[in-house]
């Protein structure tokens, strides 16, 4: 006589306020050898008896850090604990769905309903709900393409927008027939999205051939972007690079025509350096991509970073010197010296 199967049942745990059950989920993610993303909010967890044998992470309305038990591979389980989690996204409200996994599962999770974007050598695959999300966008974009020879893209976070930010920008607009700014959409700043793209539009508003975009989840910032299955810091930065540059270069850069992406030089972030090398290598031949050394003040470089740190203190004039008008007045009513 067979013996019937072990019934799995599914559980959530909000691990940001229960630490035993976050200590027993790296257990498991270590033995698959993957580390857990400190963005995480919330796993649907597998159980076995007393065992703990499968998990999936869900960090807004991004999959990740799905893990099964090694004795328990084969017997579907990964497919269960995905729709488990799908189930819970969707009655959290969100209904396009990213999942982020390593290129050998992809034709697994295709079979549960998702579709690779762009993928990092053997590193990592970034995969969506949907098989058409990004033509959808990049339809969308097609509305706003501009004849010229010259078409310019940038990418920024504007945290918050600066006279270096001002100075990028009005290079790349002399130097183009148009050019498409896009601010990173990911709430994961000092200053809220909102807040920033409000910025921007003011800074650049005396451009005259200058359209500004709110970001999408195609332009992907370090926040929603997985770091759990890869420990290794550089590979972990190499794959975000990467996929965040192939979905430019693939769909992004041919919907609007782009021509040529500018980039600011970092003197600080070794983060950032990293990313513009990688932009150099991807896009070659495909996006001229051109790099304008940063303005200073008072022998500095100027940053947003720098801004920030002043901001804390309320060192307002110093701050009047390195951003402009439209940024400062915002600033001024927005962090008076009883709100910060």
């Amino acid at each position: 006589m067979m013996q019937a199967p072990t019934t799995i049942d599914f559980r959530v745990a909000e691990v940001s306020t229960n630490p035993q059950r976050q200590a027993a989920i790296r257990m498991l993610l270590a033995d698959s050898g993957l580390g857990m993303d400190s963005d995480i909010t919330t796993f649907v967890e597998a159980w076995r008896g007393e065992t703990l044998v499968g998990c999936a992470g869900l960090a807004a309305n991004v999959i990740k850090c799905v893990a099964v038990d090694a004795r328990l591979r084969g017997e579907n389980l990964s497919a269960r604990l995905l729709a488990e989690v799908e189930h819970l996204a969707l009655a959290r409200g969100h209904f396009h769905l990213f999942l982020c996994t390593r290129p050998c599962n992809t034709a697994r999770f295709q079979r549960s309903g998702f579709w690779p974007i762009a993928q990092s050598g053997s590193n990592a695959v970034l995969m969506e709900n949907t098989p058409s999300g990004l033509q959808r966008y990049c339809r969308h974009l097609q509305a706003s393409r501009r004849s010229g020879a010259r078409i310019g893209a940038i990418v920024m976070n504007a945290n918050p927008f600066t006279l270096g930010h001002r100075y990028l920008v009005e290079q790349a607009a002399r130097a183009c027939d148009w050019l498409h700014l896009f601010v990173v959409r990911e709430d994961a700043s000092f200053f809220p999205f909102a807040s920033r793209l409000k910025m921007v539009q003011a800074g650049v508003a005396h451009l005259p051939n200058v359209t500004v975009y709110e970001g999408s989840p195609y332009i992907i910032s370090r926040a929603t972007f997985p770091a759990y299955f890869l420990k290794e810091t550089g590979k972990v930065q190499q794959a975000w690079s990467e996929i965040d540059a192939l979905i430019f270069r693939d769909h992004i850069a041919p919907a609007l025509g782009v021509t040529h992406r500018f980039i600011g030089s970092e003197p600080f972030c070794a983060v950032t350096r990293q990313y513009n090398q990688t932009l150099h290598r991807l896009l070659d031949g495909a996006v001229e991509v051109v790099e304008i050394p940063r303005i200073k003040a008072a022998g500095h470089a100027i940053s947003a970073s720098e801004v920030r740190r002043l901001l804390q203190t309320q060192q307002m004039s110093r701050i009047r010197d390195i951003v402009p008008g439209s940024t400062f007045a915002w600033l001024e009513g927005h962090y008076s010296a009883e709100t910060v």
